[in-house]
């Protein structure tokens, strides 16, 4: 059971969903010694002889009401997840992990900018309203006076959640794991209890990615230096803009906004190269990545970080193209059939995507780079595709839109082998045992700072929560 418990935490640490972020009120950052925070510590440090309705602990800077906990139940019975197995100490030892971490990130100086925290509630905003059907319709479902209101309290459900994140990144993001640790930690789990690896699949692909005319592309270019003009010459508005023509689903209903951006970001190279060639205000002239044309705006430049918007349009893909590679397609289909050549030298010498004809058409696991793919954990788009096929088979051209914006690819896939579920080998597992045996280091690693910050810390639980069995020692007895 007690494992049970930790899974449930785990999930709901990590859920994207609005409301499954920890809520909190009262929320004070140590921004200097105001006032106010004065008060507050001089009130929560007589405790003992004035009881104070409603807080159930304090962390640093950090108040945790007991309302809190409540609303956290509430919210996460609200979104369907199981609660049968979460005790109000356990939300509570929750609540004060994510704290701590919050805590330490700013006494670390690891800030995250309003604007980032705003970017990601606006986004957040309009995901709800799209799902839900309207703001009016969102605000009732949570309860909400006004959307200012509910801004307001996502901002700060955000900000603790965005410096706890990266506090947590931090304390382990130097930590790897040599061979000789791998083969440790494997070795020592008790033969009959070593991990058991599903049904995996490697999966093989050639792809054949229509182009746009040149006439088609140069109709993009020019419509985005129009764009352009009307901003620099009438004051038009590039958000406006980016709303009403950009087609890029990430970004389009933020106004083409990707805050805090910096050169470790994953875009691509011409993106980030544009973004950072600008002064603060400037647009670029338009540009080429794989996605299509764009044209970037420099919002703010913080430092080594800014905010950019930027305008994407896809150039049209003609009906004549798209047959062309059809067409292709079903002739290396075929002479792969015929015997002609195998399936890696079609990749290799006919296949558009770079990342595979390489490694003859083969596919990597996007979270571990591995070849393999567990049946069970499969994106489910990549699993219908190949769900049918048999061993050897090659499946006919099948299209994939781009869900980044790009334009659709078409495809032949073949399963290239396939493994059982099975008992964990240290040779042929290797990359899982390794990724297990780093997630083990890495928990003893936050458990010992956690551990150590504890005791550095000034930390009260209220009384009528001292008896709840805390994971970790957060009484310091």
């Amino acid at each position: 059971m007690k494992q049970s418990k930790k899974m449930n935490l785990n999930c709901i640490d990590r859920t994207g969903t609005l409301f499954l972020l920890f809520m909190t009120v009262g929320l004070i950052y140590a921004f200097g010694q105001s006032a106010e925070m004065s008060t507050l510590n001089d009130t929560v440090k007589s405790i003992n002889k004035v009881k104070i309705d409603g807080i159930a602990a304090v962390i640093g800077d950090y108040v945790i009401l007991e309302s809190d906990i409540e609303k956290t139940l509430i919210d996460l019975r609200s979104q369907g997840a199981s609660t049968e197995d979460i005790t109000h100490c356990q939300l509570l030892g929750k609540l004060m992990e994510d704290r701590l971490y919050a805590h330490q990130a700013v006494q670390d100086s690891l800030l995250v900018s309003d604007d980032q925290v705003n970017a990601q509630s606006d986004a957040q905003i309009n995901e709800l309203v799209s799902r839900i059907g309207s703001i009016e319709k969102m605000l009732n479902y949570y309860k909400k006076p006004d959307l200012e209101s509910f801004r307001s309290e996502l901002f700060e459900i955000n900000k603790l959640r965005m410096l706890s994140e990266k506090m947590q990144n931090k304390i382990v993001e130097d930590l790897g794991v040599t061979p000789e640790e791998v083969r440790q930690f494997f070795f020592k789990i008790p033969e009959d209890e070593r991990p058991v690896f599903g049904a995996e699949l490697e999966i093989a692909q050639i792809v054949k990615q229509p182009q746009a005319s040149e006439e088609e592309k140069q109709k993009v270019i020019d419509r985005l230096k129009t764009i352009k003009q009307d901003v620099e010459e009438n004051d038009a508005s590039f958000n406006v803009k980016a709303i009403l023509y950009s087609q890029d689903p990430g970004s389009k209903s933020k106004g083409g906004l990707y805050p805090g951006m910096t050169k470790e970001t994953p875009f691509v190279k011409e993106f980030k190269d544009a973004a950072f060639s600008l002064q603060e205000g400037e647009i670029s002239e338009p540009f080429e990545t794989i996605f299509g044309y764009h044209i970037v705006k420099v919002e703010k430049v913080r430092g080594q970080e800014r905010d950019v918007r930027h305008i994407l349009l896809i150039p049209e893909i003609s009906e004549k193209a798209t047959e062309t590679a059809l067409k292709e397609l079903d002739t290396i289909r075929q002479h792969v059939v015929d015997g002609k050549y195998t399936f890696s030298q079609a990749a290799l010498n006919f296949s558009d995507e770079k990342e595979t004809k390489y490694d003859g058409g083969l596919l990597r696991n996007p979270i571990n780079f591995d070849s393999r793919f567990e049946l069970t954990k499969m994106d489910p788009a990549l699993y219908n595709q190949v769900r049918n096929l048999k061993d050897g088979e090659i499946s006919k051209p099948i299209r994939e839109n781009d869900p980044r914006g790009g334009a659709p690819k078409f495809k032949i896939m073949k399963i290239s082998n396939r493994y059982d579920e099975h008992v964990a080998d240290f040779a042929r597992d290797y990359i899982k045992i390794q990724e297990l045996a780093l997630r083990e280091k890495q928990l003893k690693t936050i458990q010992k700072w956690m551990t150590e910050r504890i005791q550095d810390t000034y930390i009260h639980v209220d009384a009528e929560n001292k008896d709840c069995n805390f994971t970790n020692n957060w009484l310091k007895e």
